[in-house]
């Protein structure tokens, strides 16, 4: 499984940005695939996960602001993401899990005050 992400950038706070993750290879077995995100000097977190069932999961620091979707046909996950605030800037991951972890090289939201 390959993950490629897209669609970071610098926005104002209040803004929107949305983040694309492309997802190639064999997927048969992929049963969850979601966003996390590392700010400076944090650790990895969960931003919003959806699985094969379409059971959606939010980090409670994002619910109401961001919602994850997907396109099987493209095989693309989003993450749409609204009202922006700087504690949102940091490097976003794409994941994917089947019998392993498999992430994506990160793409850089920042938002600026």
């Amino acid at each position: 499984v390959q993950l490629q992400a897209s669609g970071g950038g610098l926005v104002q706070t209040g803004g929107s940005l949305k983040l694309s993750c492309a997802v190639s290879g064999n997927i048969v077995s992929v049963n969850t695939m979601g966003w996390y995100r590392q700010a400076p000097g944090k650790q990895r977190e969960l931003v919003a996960t959806i699985s094969r069932g379409d059971n959606i999961r939010y980090a409670d620091s994002v619910k109401g602001r961001f919602t994850i979707s997907r396109d099987n046909a493209k095989r693309t996950v989003f993450l749409q993401m609204n009202s922006l605030n700087p504690e949102d800037t940091a490097v976003y991951y794409c994941h994917a899990k089947d019998w392993w972890d498999h992430w994506g090289r990160g793409t850089l939201v920042t938002v600026s005050s």
